[in-house]
């Protein structure tokens, strides 16, 4: 009986030796040395185990960054960029293989398959730490908009992905760069600003009616 880690091990081994899938669930079982009912049993398809590696690393990142001692004292602002840069590191040891299941599928606006199970761990953790975030004040509560929160954290984990795949600096520092810059624009929208203050101010003579006539307005 095959277990999961081994039918992922060696199917990135086939398809980074070969350029390309096995022919058949049936070929690929056998050159594992296992059944095809042990294949089936724990996945469905080829696109299954690419799905899974990729779900794999972001709940492995996850679980690593919350076990640092200054995780609990981390800005939510922090907790995000602890998570690309952790990510970052983590793809680098599987980065062939990741940039193939990427190049299988072609540019689209919705979100590839073979990232589903991955967005789905990391929208739930990226709004552990928005409500974390909203609750401490740190972020700015805009009723509807901060439901989006969450889909505009989802646009940084895209394009911090493909920017990476054409990254050729040394160490992927381009990458990095991009990681601070664009999370920490993104975690500046969503904190209070200026405009958040005049749309208080506007609602506040809205609400004082008398203060507005005496204004002349």
């Amino acid at each position: 009986m095959a277990n999961a880690e081994k039918i992922k091990d060696n199917y990135i081994d086939y398809v980074l030796t070969n350029g390309e899938p096995p022919k058949s669930v049936y070929n690929f079982a056998k050159k594992t040395k296992i059944t095809e009912a042990d294949f089936y049993k724990i996945y469905g398809s080829f696109e299954a185990i690419e799905k899974a590696v990729w779900e794999d690393l972001t709940i492995a990142t996850i679980i690593t960054i919350k076990e640092q001692e200054v995780w609990p004292q981390y800005t939510s602002r922090e907790k995000m960029l602890s998570f690309f840069y952790s990510y970052m590191e983590l793809l680098k040891t599987k980065r062939s293989f990741i940039i193939y299941t990427l190049k299988k599928h072609p540019t689209k606006i919705t979100t590839p398959n073979v990232l589903s199970g991955a967005r789905s761990v990391f929208e739930s953790f990226a709004e552990d730490v928005i409500n974390e975030g909203l609750g401490s004040g740190e972020l700015a509560d805009r009723k509807l908009f901060s439901k989006r929160y969450k889909d505009a954290l989802w646009v940084q984990f895209a394009f911090i992905i493909n920017f990476w795949m054409d990254d050729d600096s040394a160490g992927f520092e381009k990458t990095d760069e991009a990681i601070e810059k664009g999370i920490n624009v993104t975690f500046d929208l969503f904190q209070r600003s200026p405009i958040d203050n005049l749309f208080e101010y506007g609602k506040f003579l809205t609400r004082n009616g008398k203060l507005k006539e005496k204004m002349g307005f």
